[in-house]
């Protein structure tokens, strides 16, 4: 088992080709993510478009009420794949399991992408999205464990803030890329023609990207963590068992800690820009731009938080954007309402994206921290994807339901409040596991 399992290694005999290897694995890692991520991002940018195809109604609302149900129904995929991918991973190896997420979202992205309208196949239509939907969140589920894990695992000490926070810069990245093409779609088409088509451009897109990430990730090398999990013979039998045993606690922490991003990130780049077009009166492709914009801003940040983590602790540079939520979320959404345009949209977009730079930059770091390598990829799975499912995936459909029911468009703002509370108190009490042991 443990020849197999290191024969792609190369034999890094100097400092030089060890970090040759380290670069191309990181690349890998990063592009395959943008890939993974840009896939499964774009359904919720087009969730208008996807509704008038797939839930035709009289009142919009509720089309797209369907339209993010059926976003959010990816997500309650994702602790499934983290479990059946994260425990494939924990047993055989991060880069198999990376080339599966990424050969699973491929998949499921172009079937979306050419998928019938209702009115052309009926229910079918929509059963077939849900089922694409499925395969995006069980692919996902895996991927983001997977990466974060990967990255963490070939950084060295004093360093793992930083290279983690690869991770999260090539998911602005594919935020960056979403938001721009939604943009470029919805000033160059008409509102016909994103609804007849334009929607399934990003799509094709998507699928078509799929196998760079593929080839790149099929020649990279195993990490030096899990060869030495193999070599000692420590590889878990039951990675699934382990972490919902003996590491319960940390998988909690894991669930509590990322919480606050995960709402920041879907209520602001993902809600918001829907929100801000269709009961704002803000221009479509306006409100894309600046979701490109504030995509830009989280992009260039993460990598800033990460490092900072590196240099004064996980903590800190967490609290303050958790803390920051909590603060700054009500009122934003106060400026917005109270003079809907494309600047007040921006400046509410890039504070938060500032904010959430900041958690994104260390989130990978001190996840992976947290456990043993024998179970990190199963273990930082099941508490990420927990927190993504029941928080994050839901809550477009969360803050389109709570403007609905209390007729007030600031209540988002709530939602977003009590993940800040999660998130903190998490934090307060766990103890800081900056560059402690892998193992």
């Amino acid at each position: 088992m443990s020849q197999a399992a290191t024969a792609d290694l190369p034999d890094a005999t100097t400092s030089a080709e060890y970090a040759r290897i380290r670069r191309r694995a990181i690349l890998s890692c990063a592009v395959g993510n943008f890939v993974e991520l840009f896939d499964f991002l774009i359904f919720g940018l087009f969730a208008a478009q996807i509704a008038a195809n797939f839930f035709p109604s009289g009142d919009p609302v509720v089309g797209l009420l369907s339209a993010f149900a059926t976003y959010g129904v990816g997500f309650v995929m994702r602790p499934v794949g983290a479990i059946v991918i994260g425990a494939y991973g924990d047993r055989k190896g991060r880069k198999a399991a990376l080339v599966l997420t990424v050969g699973l979202m491929a998949g499921a992205t172009a079937l979306t992408g050419l998928i019938p309208s209702y009115a052309t196949i009926g229910i079918w239509a929509p059963l077939l999205l849900v089922l694409c939907r499925l395969v995006q969140g069980f692919s996902t589920g895996g991927e983001w464990g997977g990466a974060a894990a990967f990255l963490v695992e070939y950084a060295p000490p004093g360093r793992r803030g930083l290279i983690g926070s690869m991770q999260q810069f090539s998911v602005g990245l594919a935020l960056i890329a979403g938001t721009l093409i939604a943009a470029v779609l919805n000033s160059t088409l008409s509102k016909e023609q994103m609804i007849d088509w334009g929607w399934r451009i990003p799509f094709i897109m998507g699928f078509v990207l799929a196998p760079i990430g593929l080839y790149l990730r099929s020649r990279v090398s195993e990490t030096p963590a899990f060869h030495k999990t193999v070599d000692r013979q420590q590889v878990a039998s039951s990675p699934v068992r382990d972490a919902l045993t003996i590491y319960k606690w940390p998988v909690l922490a894991a669930f509590g800690l990322s919480v606050v991003g995960t709402v920041g990130n879907y209520t602001f780049n993902i809600f918001m820009p829907s929100f801000a077009s269709g009961q704002l009166g803000i221009s479509a492709g306006t409100a894309y731009y600046s979701s490109a914009a504030a995509a830009v801003v989280l992009t260039l940040l993460t990598p800033f938080a990460g490092w900072l983590s590196d240099v004064v602790g996980r903590k800190p540079v967490l609290l303050v954007s958790a803390i920051g939520y909590g603060l700054f979320s009500y009122p934003l959404f106060q400026y917005l309402v109270a003079a809907p345009s494309g600047m007040s949209l921006a400046v509410t977009q890039c504070i938060s994206a500032a904010l959430l730079g900041f958690y994104a930059g260390p989130l990978c770091a001190v996840l992976a921290e947290l456990f043993p390598t024998k179970v990190r990829f199963t273990a930082l799975s099941i508490g990420y994807s927990m927190a993504v499912t029941i928080f994050g995936g839901f809550a477009p459909f969360v803050a389109t339901f709570l403007i609905r029911e209390t007729g007030s468009p600031v209540s988002p703002a709530l939602f977003v409040i009590l993940a800040a509370v999660i998130s903190s108190i998490t934090l307060i009490l766990i103890k800081d596991p900056t560059n402690a042991p892998l193992d």
